[in-house]
């Protein structure tokens, strides 16, 4: 697919930022363009609409750009760049960690932002392409590229953007160790030592659906001082 045949989403209450930032776009020569000014309209377009890329203003009317961010993850995988006021590293931390993929302060340039927004469908372009055959298949678990969707045992799992992303790496480097940095980065962005923990939390998640006894985890194994591996066989 062209890159500017991509679908991408406005979000933002402030109508002249949106429309401007519409503008910079359509010059760049992308025309699949949608705006929302609220979370509630953002969330029934981003289901709708199916967005290779949204732009998400962190204070919205009715709801936190954070929170709505967390939501979107839900069901998306789409890349998700935030605009803010606050410039503060907790702020780009958190906005990363609730599974943002860029976070850029206002002011900003509008050809800056178009330039971070290509390079996030130019990272969707590649990993496409090197995706290679649809199915991935490990001991019980199947992960089907182009459904965006996983099984256990036959049976769909019911995965957040994330988990999926998550164990999208795990099933293509299967009984290989990654390390933490690689994980975070091929699946958030730009590794921080702060966001162990959000790993940990995420590996957590995904163990309680991957496993029948989470507890004492038998694929989806953490290799001491190194990383994890997904097994693609169970004992």
């Amino acid at each position: 697919m062209d890159m500017n045949d991509s679908r991408i989403l406005l979000i933002d209450d402030e109508k002249d930022v949106l429309d401007l930032i519409e503008e910079v776009l359509r010059k760049d020569g992308f025309w699949e363009i949608q705006k929302a000014y609220t979370g509630e309209e953002a969330l029934r377009l981003c289901r709708e609409f199916r967005p290779d890329a949204a732009v998400l203003d962190v204070m919205l009317p009715d709801t936190d750009g954070i929170e709505l961010c967390r939501k979107i993850r839900e069901f998306s995988i789409c890349s998700i760049l935030f605009l803010s006021s606050r410039n503060e590293d907790i702020d780009k931390i958190l906005g990363l960690s609730a599974g943002g993929d860029d976070y850029i302060t206002k002011p900003f340039s509008p050809r800056e932002l178009v330039f971070r927004i290509k390079a996030q469908l130019r990272r969707q372009q590649y990993q496409t392409a090197v995706q290679g055959s649809a199915l991935l298949k490990a001991g019980p678990l199947t992960l089907d590229r182009e459904s965006c969707r996983a099984y256990k045992n036959g049976e769909e799992m019911n995965l957040t953007g994330r988990e999926y992303l998550l164990l999208l790496c795990l099933m293509e480097n299967a009984d290989r160790i990654i390390s933490k940095e690689r994980l975070y980065e091929q699946v958030w962005g730009e590794y921080s030592s702060i966001c162990d923990n959000t790993i940990m939390v995420h590996i957590r998640h995904l163990r309680e659906k991957l496993e029948d006894t989470p507890s004492d985890p038998r694929q989806l194994v953490t290799v001491k001082g190194l990383g994890y591996k997904l097994k693609k066989r169970t004992e």
